[in-house]
C-alpha cells in the first residue's frame, strides 16, 4: 500500500511515522520545509485533562500518554519536560509575586496544572524528529508543491505535484489551514486560518520551568497571555490572535508589526527579564480551525482512499501523536482502534463550496 501525505508538519509527521509502523509505505509532501508554519512557532504546551468533558477528552490523553513514551521510542531531544502551570493576573499594586523571576504585582492565583498532568516540549524539534523516525524507517520526504488530486472515479490515486503525478493507494490532506485548498479538488468542510503572534526570548536557565497563563489589562480590555519556558533555554511568549488574509506560501507568514511591539510591552511587564535584547524571534502563525472548533479526522465523504487530518485549532501539537495512530490504523486496516474518530468525522459539517475560495 502507498500512501502520499500532503503536509509536512506535525500532524503529516506524526501520520507518517505511526503509518511506517504499520508496514504502510508513505511519501510525505511539503512545498516549503518541515514545521514551517504552526507546527514550528507555537507554545508546545502539552495537557492531559484540559479537554475533559469535551469530544477531544479521549484524544488528548492518548496523546499526552504517546508524547511520554515517545523520548523511549525515537532518537532526538525535543525538549520534552513535565512542568507545572499557574494562571493568575497582572494587578496593580507592588506586592512580590509568588515567582520570584516575575515583576511586583503579577498575582499567581491558582494552580492549574502538575508535573503529572502537563508538560511541554519544542515543536519545531518535536516535528522534526518525528518525521527525522519516519524516514529511518523508511519513508519519503519530497519537497513539493501538490496542485490537484488524480482519482479513478470516486478513488484517490494519487496527486498532482511539480508537474507530474505521484501515484497512491491513499492521500491524506494535513496542511493545517491551506487544506482549505484542498477543496477545489474535494468535499471539505471549510478551515480557516487563526493568526497568532509570538516572540520568543532566550533566557537561559534562569526562568523556572512552569508555564504561566495570566490577564492583564491592556487598552480598557483584558487580555490572556501565556509564557512556555523551555529545555533549551528558550521562553515562548503569546497572546491575542485575530483573523487575517491566508498566504498562498506557509514559509511567507510575517507578524504584524503592531501586535508584536504589543506583544513586547505586555511581556515587559510580567518580568525584567524579557527585554528587547533576549528577544531570539519575532513570529506569527496560522492555527487550522473548523466551523466547531473540532479538528476533522478520517475519510473524506463519497471518496474511496482519501483521508484528512486538520483543524486542531490551540492543540495540534498537543494531539498530533494520538492523530497520526489512529489515522494509520484506519488506512491500514480499515478501523481505528486507539481512539474513536467519530467526533471528529469530516463529514459532519457542510462542505465549502469551492467558490467561496476567492472570497477568503
Amino acid at each position: 500500500m502507498r500512501v502520499v501525505i500532503c503536509g509536512g508538519g506535525v500532524i503529516g509527521a506524526c501520520t507518517a511515522y505511526f503509518l511506517r509502523r504499520c508496514g504502510v509505505d508513505v511519501t510525505v509532501v511539503e512545498r516549503a520545509e518541515v514545521a514551517v508554519a504552526a507546527s514550528g512557532k507555537a507554545g508546545g504546551f502539552l495537557a492531559r485533562d484540559w479537554c475533559a468533558g469535551s469530544p477531544l477528552d479521549a484524544l488528548a490523553r492518548r496523546s499526552f500518554a504517546l508524547h511520554a513514551r515517545l523520548p523511549d521510542e525515537i532518537a532526538g531531544d525535543w525538549g520534552y519536560r513535565r512542568m507545572s502551570a499557574y494562571g493568575g493576573y497582572v494587578g496593580r499594586n507592588d506586592t512580590p509575586s509568588a515567582l520570584g523571576w516575575l515583576a511586583n504585582g503579577v498575582v499567581i492565583a491558582h494552580r492549574l496544572g502538575t508535573p503529572e498532568t502537563t508538560a511541554v516540549v519544542h515543536p519545531k524539534k518535536f516535528t522534526a524528529a518525528m518525521m527525522d523516525a519516519a524516514i529511518a524507517q523508511g519513508a519519503e520526504l519530497r519537497h513539493g508543491c501538490v496542485t490537484g488530486l488524480v482519482r479513478d472515479g470516486t478513488a484517490a490515486t494519487g496527486v498532482e505535484i511539480n508537474g507530474g503525478v505521484l501515484e497512491a493507494d491513499a492521500v491524506v490532506i494535513a496542511m493545517g489551514p491551506w487544506s482549505v485548498l484542498a477543496s477545489q479538488w474535494m468535499q471539505l468542510p471549510a478551515v480557516y486560518g487563526q493568526r497568532s503572534p509570538s516572540v520568543v526570548y532566550d533566557l537561559g536557565a534562569d526562568v523556572p520551568a512552569d508555564a504561566l497563563f495570566l490577564d492583564i489589562e491592556d487598552g480598557g480590555s483584558t487580555l490572556a497571555i501565556e509564557v512556555f519556558p523551555r529545555t533549551d533555554g528558550s521562553t515562548h511568549v503569546t497572546a491575542f490572535s485575530d483573523i487575517a488574509p491566508l498566504p498562498l506560501d506557509p514559509a511567507v507568514v510575517t507578524p504584524d508589526s503592531d501586535a508584536i511591539a504589543r506583544l513586547e510591552t505586555i511581556s515587559e511587564r510580567l518580568s525584567p527579564r524579557f527585554r528587547a535584547g533576549k528577544i531570539i524571534a519575532r513570529q506569527a502563525c496560522f492555527r487550522p480551525v473548523t466551523e466547531d472548533s473540532l479538528p476533522l479526522i478520517g475519510r473524506v465523504p463519497d471518496s474511496e482512499g482519501l483521508y484528512v487530518a486538520t483543524g486542531h485549532n490551540v492543540w495540534g501539537i498537543l494531539n498530533a501523536p494520538a492523530t497520526g495512530e489512529a489515522l494509520a490504523e484506519l488506512i491500514a486496516d480499515g478501523t481505528a482502534r486507539s481512539v474513536e474518530l467519530a467526533p471528529f468525522d469530516p463529514g459532519r459539517l457542510p462542505p465549502l463550496d469551492p467558490s467561496q475560495l476567492h472570497a477568503r
